[in-house]
């Protein structure tokens, strides 16, 4: 295989993001509760229901930021016509033709 063909590891987590944009969501709000969560209870002064408040809103915050990172990358694929292909490759777009 050539060296200009080869991917980084960077660009390759890159595109594997890019490619499943939910999933890394999903994944980021996931580490974000169990993060707050562990964090949150090294505090022994705090109540549980307040503990678990914070970690929601931990994991929110995180959650949010992610979208805008997950749309900014969808916007600079769009913009620089890497993403050409707009619907994924499991969905015949050929069964969905108008009738004459």
């Amino acid at each position: 295989m050539e060296a200009s063909n080869k991917k980084t590891t960077f660009e390759s987590a890159r595109e594997w993001i890019s490619d499943h944009k939910l999933r890394t969501v999903g994944s980021l709000w996931l580490s974000g509760i169990v993060g707050s969560v562990a964090y949150n209870w090294s505090k022994p002064s705090m109540k549980t229901s307040v503990r678990l408040i914070h970690a929601r809103l931990h994991a929110q915050a995180l959650t949010l930021a992610a979208l805008a990172g997950a749309a900014a990358v969808e916007y600079y694929d769009h913009k620089t016509n890497n993403n050409a292909q707009r619907y994924p490759k499991f969905i015949n777009m050929n069964s969905f033709a108008q009738k004459k």
